[in-house]
């Protein structure tokens, strides 16, 4: 007879995303650095989001915005970058290599060639010219540091050429050359987004150079970022790891094999855990209360997510588009929203049929209390907007 795997239960997962998240008043980190580490990624697509996920978990979340900007601009002990999914994150700098190898090269390939065949049924130039442009780009924002695609297209006015793209079709439409080729570039790892115009909720952004990366081999670079990501999110299964990292199933399986990982049962059926992390692990002491953001990287890490939420709630966290919307938090399980309100005040609601007792709402208060402290003046609205968190904000 095999060894019998062991049943790892709904408790025991969120026991391990509580403690290993940072979700706990006594787990809380010091710096954005390790709190991105814990994590392995945070969303970036809403720039707000990565300021309020940190915050979230830091000891001290009136430092979320200056230490995050420290991180990010200053230090670049922390870069923003396209990973997985073809989607926006912010990493730990020595996970870039990684990150790219494991995931970025594909995507770019793909990238390059719908961009190059693009531009040729429009009848633009050609892949020659497309070189050319990018090369000089590449040198422009070398010399400038940090650009938006406008100062680029000073240095470079052939960022300005545009082209028509998906003629006859419904969504057909212009496309300028320095919108697709300045994302092509961060796909492939040669830019990434620099400092906001504006404060730290804005939208608009600069480009810098990517920081200098080893080239590794691609089994190994996804060897790696699955080992860290079930190191932090395990136990997960096939499917949440393909979905994670957006990985062919041949690519997740080799992967596990290549880190050892070990089989456990799930309610969903079949997970896995890094080597070594198989025994129990205990709930936190204390109960514990979060307000997370829109697309926090706790609540999108995992594709099968009834074990923290609730089938019922999604149509009211959820926009149409799969993105999920801030969310209250009581002691592993999603059981509610929030909104920041016009005059600065932080609105949430108990969304879970059964509700959640006098000592949740206590809890949930006092985090909503402490979030509103260390925002001070900025005004927060979620870049995905969803049913409950529109009311809520008023």
């Amino acid at each position: 007879m095999g060894e019998q795997t062991r049943y790892i239960d709904g408790a025991e997962r969120r026991a391990r995303l509580a403690l290993r998240h940072r979700l706990t008043p006594a787990g809380r980190a010091a710096t954005p650095e390790a709190v991105a580490a814990s994590l392995v990624a945070l969303h970036g697509t809403d720039p707000a989001t990565v300021y309020l996920a940190v915050g979230a978990r830091l000891g001290e979340p009136a430092r979320a915005v200056p230490e995050t900007e420290r991180a990010l601009y200053g230090d670049r002990t922390l870069v923003r970058m396209h990973g997985m999914r073809h989607t926006v994150f912010v990493f730990p700098t020595e996970l870039t290599a990684v990150v790219h190898a494991s995931t970025g090269l594909v995507v770019a390939a793909r990238a390059r060639a719908a961009l190059v065949n693009d531009m040729a049924k429009a009848g633009a130039p050609d892949a020659a010219w497309l070189k050319e442009v990018e090369e000089s780009t590449l040198a422009a924002l070398g010399r400038l540091g940090q650009a938006t695609a406008t100062e680029l297209a000073r240095e470079e006015p052939r960022l300005r050429e545009q082209f028509a793209y998906a003629a006859g079709k419904s969504y057909e439409g212009v496309h300028t050359v320095s919108t697709r080729l300045l994302r092509l570039l961060g796909v492939e790892g040669k830019v990434v987004r620099g400092r906001p115009l504006g404060s730290w909720t804005s939208s608009q952004f600069r480009w810098a150079l990517a920081p200098a990366h080893p080239e590794l081999d691609p089994a190994h670079a996804q060897a790696e970022l699955l080992r860290r990501w079930l190191t932090a999110c395990g136990p997960a299964t096939e499917g949440d790891l393909k979905w994670w990292t957006g990985w062919k199933v041949s690519d997740v399986r080799r992967a596990l094999r290549s880190i050892g990982a070990r089989a456990v049962t799930l309610d969903e059926g079949t997970g896995y855990v890094v080597e070594g992390d198989v025994d129990p692990v205990a709930a936190p002491e204390e109960p514990w209360a979060a307000l997370l953001p829109c697309l926090d990287p706790t609540t999108m890490g995992w594709q099968a997510r009834d074990w923290y939420l609730a089938p019922e709630l999604r149509p009211a966290l959820f926009d149409r588009s799969g993105n999920v919307g801030p969310t209250v938090w009581w002691n592993g399980r999603v059981v509610g929203s929030w909104a920041q309100r016009a005059d600065g005040g932080i609105a949430w609601r108990i969304l879970a049929g059964e509700g959640v007792g006098r000592e949740a709402e206590a809890a949930i208060a006092a985090e909503a209390e402490r979030m509103t402290g260390w925002l001070g003046d900025a005004r927060v609205t979620p870049r995905f907007r969803t049913p409950v968190e529109k009311e809520l904000a008023g």
